[in-house]
């Protein structure tokens, strides 16, 4: 009975290490398409746009240095702009709501998107941010140019791995 026991146990560690390996395998390439790109929905799922880093790196920039409540010392950040992003695809919503890889979800009114500020980050000190690092986009403030922008309110919508936006109209 031990040696069918030590059997079977072998095989299903055999089997178990096997379908790890065959998911590791998987895994990167999918998450290193889907982890990287940011879609804009509207309100009932159609896909707007959908944009990776390059495709961010392509409309006009923006780039300051701040500190964050998460992070130590100056940061510096390069993003586009949230009014930017949204005047290129020709969208004035009401509200957006604003999701993580996670599924964390921020509401984002109109009337809280400055000309400049927010700004999706694509980069932090230079570097692309990994999901591991905030990234690969996080909708960022330079808090330290503005009182009014080191607020619980503005913390709480300065959300990390933003992988989906959804835009609300007005007449939804």
């Amino acid at each position: 009975m031990p040696h069918l026991i030590a059997a079977i146990t072998s095989t299903v560690r055999a089997l178990g290490l096997g379908m790890v390996l065959a998911w590791a395998a998987l895994l990167p390439h999918a998450a290193a398409h889907d982890a990287t790109r940011l879609v804009i929905l509207a309100a009932d799922g159609t896909r707007l746009a959908a944009l990776d880093r390059a495709g961010m790196a392509e409309l006009p920039q923006t780039e300051f240095t701040t500190r964050t409540i998460w992070t130590e010392g100056p940061q510096r950040f390069e993003g586009v702009s949230l009014a930017t992003l949204l005047a290129r695809h020709g969208l004035d919503p009401a509200r957006l709501d604003l999701v993580a890889v996670n599924d964390y979800t921020v509401s984002l009114p109109a009337e809280a998107i400055g000309p400049v500020y927010p700004v999706i980050a694509h980069s932090r000190n230079g570097a692309p941010m990994s999901l591991r690092n905030k990234g690969p986009f996080w909708l960022v403030y330079d808090y330290d140019s503005d009182p009014d922008f080191r607020r619980e309110t503005v913390y709480m919508r300065s959300i990390w791995q933003l992988d989906r936006i959804t835009v609300h109209r007005a007449d939804e």
